[in-house]
């Protein structure tokens, strides 16, 4: 485990950040105590990284902009947060909108620092409702207001190895499935985008909806989640070249973009993740560099964008740290290719103001 957070000079400190995936939470002790008793690997994995940052709210997350770099704003992406205790399970969601709103509002006040936190709000709603999730969406605009971006909902799922994510987590192809994609084509009514967050064997139904809707824009989370746990532990050689081929194939779809980073969890199975000492930005940037570099060729510049996924990948290292890792793992980059992979990309996907 982390036992340090390895202090370390910002590298290219003036270059302007947009961090495109971050979250907000207060955890109950009993919901980090039911992680650590999980069946699941994930669970149990990030129950420590959970205890640690049982509490990530505005100053936590305030804290982490003001670590050296150039932090100008941030997109908040739903994490089943200060959920609605009453009302109908459909929009209890309702309330992690509301809650994330007002933290912008704070932010936006200028009485914090001229970072804008979460100028972009991706809410959770079941797109399996079909057509009557228009009035969830309808609340979330209310609720968000001209913040509110787009949507995520439990996409996750393994058929064959249900400790990686857990039985009964998410469902069997769900991007393929018929009441989810008569709610998926609600969002651009509505002009909102989806973000994905899936694991790497479920690409290929993501391409699939890609093409089926080619009007909506699609964010690929976490470069797709390659995975090196469960059965797949120790493949990683093998496996590479499978997640390039569906990379590319994705690619090839215009209404999809990938948000750079989420390696920090451990679903990757990768050898930082866990060690004994924490790991440096260079031995970060080495690991990861062959995720990032494939993406970045298939994609382009101005459909990658780099996100911290914090605080979730605080389990491998610090906020600093990590955007050090992502600047060296590029340092061959024009200025130009730099400032649409680290900001300009998320200004314009997620519509931020300048």
């Amino acid at each position: 485990m982390v036992n340090s957070l390895s202090a370390e000079p910002i590298v290219e400190p003036d270059l302007p950040i947009v961090d495109a995936h971050h979250h907000l939470w207060f955890l109950a002790e009993s919901t980090v105590a039911a992680m650590e008793a999980s069946h699941t690997l994930l669970a149990r994995a990030l129950a420590p990284t959970f205890r640690r940052h049982a509490r990530y709210l505005f100053d936590e997350l305030l804290a982490d902009f003001r670590s050296g770099h150039n932090v100008r704003a941030s997109v908040f992406v739903e994490c089943r947060a200060m959920y609605r205790a009453r009302g109908p399970v459909s929009m209890k969601s309702v309330g992690e909108v509301e809650f994330v709103n007002g933290v912008a509002a704070m932010s936006a006040s200028g009485l914090f620092g001229a970072a804008r936190a979460c100028a972009g709000i991706v809410g959770s709603v079941d797109l399996q409702l079909g057509e009557a999730v228009e009035e969830v969406l309808a609340a979330h605009l209310r609720a968000g207001g001209d913040r509110y971006r787009g949507v995520r909902c439990p996409g996750t799922d393994h058929d064959d190895d249900p400790a990686i994510m857990g039985a009964g987590v998410g469902i069997p192809h769900l991007l393929l499935d018929r009441k989810f994609r008569a709610g998926f084509k609600r969002l651009q009514k509505w002009g909102l985008s989806f973000d994905a967050w899936i694991l790497e064997p479920q690409l290929p139904d993501l391409i699939d909806l890609a093409r089926t809707f080619p009007e909506t824009p699609i964010i690929l989370n976490h470069a797709g989640a390659p995975l090196g746990v469960g059965r797949y532990a120790g493949q990683r050689e093998k496996r590479f070249p499978i997640w390039c081929d569906h990379i590319h194939a994705l690619s090839r779809c215009p209404n999809v973009v990938v948000k750079l980073g989420g390696f920090g969890i451990q679903l990757g199975g990768f050898k930082t993740y866990g060690a004994d000492a924490a790991a440096t930005s260079e031995e970060l940037a080495r690991e990861w560099k062959p995720y990032l570099e494939t993406c970045v060729e298939a994609f382009g510049v101005e459909r990658c964008m780099f996100e911290s996924n914090f605080p979730v990948d605080a389990s491998v290292c610090s906020y600093p740290v990590l955007w050090n890792a992502f600047k060296r793992s590029v340092a061959g980059a024009s200025q130009a290719e730099k400032i649409a992979l680290f900001s300009g990309t998320a200004m314009r996907v997620y519509r931020l103001d300048p």
